[in-house]
């Protein structure tokens, strides 16, 4: 995983952004520049109109500091001129009533996975000089209170929502706002959305485990009946079912272990899972933090890992490298950067196309599980 790079097509432009934590400040100029529609031809009739270079146009509309404030607004004048959509902090304060900030709507901040995203968001706002507000949900009731757009309207130029689905009735009220809105973790229609494929991942993790022989494969899945409407574990199943398939083994409902995506949860389920006499040769769990109980709960009971059951979680949480835990692994930080990326291209150009931006999986293969 170290040096790996992950790509997305965004736009027209190819995006990578390597695991290392290269800054995204390039990849945002370059996605910007090409949704605003500011071209070669753009630059020179602004160019011309405001009498400076195109090359003094360019960087003035990327926002970079050695151009005179002077210039600049004569730049941005004749900008607006020709209609051309600007970055939020060039157009002048008295002729908008934008408020230069994202909301991004997440169910939990605790947890890795958003934790990460939400980070990524906040990397790619704060390299275009714009502000996050967060709407947590605290609890579950909170769930109306803030996809009412009453609560919103006003206070953001986009929204992010990050996994949890909105039903018809909630995505009305989100797009009465007359804002862009982004997702991550799923797909919408009218949205543009960065997502892995789900589906895909539990391919993945499955096939690495028939790969060394197994077939008595357990999983260790999220609640699926939740006011989050989460569809990221019937996802990942219907991926493990395809490959189980595919060797000729047909799924056994009884070796499925219901979780909650946390260590305490999944840690419990496991402990009840193997009281029972006969057990699978290895466990599939949809999260890494899953994994982590379930890797705690198989070694109390005094088994082996990999030698008694293999594991293989699905994240590549930080503390994986650390258990010495296979999984598959997504880049959540990239998707909440590449998410930002594309709110902010379409709060300068609300025409621009709207796309499901998929963000690819890579298998990280330790110690956690081996060949029987």
């Amino acid at each position: 995983m170290r040096g790996a790079s992950f790509y997305a097509q965004i736009g027209g432009c190819t995006i990578e952004k390597r695991v290392s934590g290269v800054p995204f400040v390039k990849v945002l100029q370059l996605f910007a520049d090409r949704q605003r529609g500011v071209t070669v031809s753009g630059v020179v009739e602004i160019a011309e109109r405001a009498g400076v270079s195109a090359a003094t146009v360019s960087r003035a509309l990327r926002g970079l500091h050695h151009v005179n404030e002077r210039t600049r607004a004569k730049i941005v004048a004749a900008a607006m001129e020709l209609n051309y959509p600007l970055r939020p902090d060039l157009i002048p304060h008295d002729l908008v009533t934008r408020t230069n900030r994202i909301g991004v709507i997440a169910p939990y901040i605790s947890r890795w996975y958003f934790a990460e995203a939400i980070n990524g968001i906040e990397q790619s706002l704060r390299e275009v000089g714009m502000d996050l507000l967060l709407y947590n949900f605290s609890e579950v009731d909170a769930r109306a209170r803030i996809f009412q757009h009453k609560q919103l309207r006003g206070k953001v130029d986009a929204l992010i929502v990050i996994s949890m689905p909105p039903t018809d009735e909630e995505f009305r009220s989100l797009l009465s706002l007359g804002i862009p809105i982004t997702t991550i973790g799923f797909v919408h229609e009218g949205c543009t959305s960065v997502a892995i494929d789900d589906v895909e991942g539990g391919r993945v993790a499955t096939k690495h485990l028939t790969d060394l022989g197994h077939r008595q494969i357990a999983i260790l899945s999220g609640q699926r009946e939740t006011a989050y409407n989460f569809d990221v574990s019937d996802n990942r199943t219907k991926g493990f079912i395809e490959i189980l398939n595919s060797v000729d083994v047909e799924w056994n409902p009884e070796l499925e272990i219901r979780g909650d995506f946390n260590i305490y949860t999944a840690e419990i389920a496991t402990e009840a899972f193997l009281r029972r006499k006969k057990l699978p040769t290895a466990i599939f769990c949809h999260s890494d933090e899953m994994a982590f109980g379930a890797l705690k709960a198989i070694r109390a009971k005094g088994l082996r890992v990999p030698e008694d059951i293999s594991v293989i979680g699905f994240d590549d949480h930080t503390i994986a490298q650390y258990t010495g835990l296979t999984t598959v692994a997504q880049p959540p930080q990239f998707e909440g950067q590449v998410a930002a990326a594309a709110a902010i291209a379409e709060i300068a150009n609300p025409a621009h196309e709207r796309k499901n931006i998929v963000v690819p999986l890579s298998l990280v293969v330790r110690e956690t599980t081996a060949k029987i």
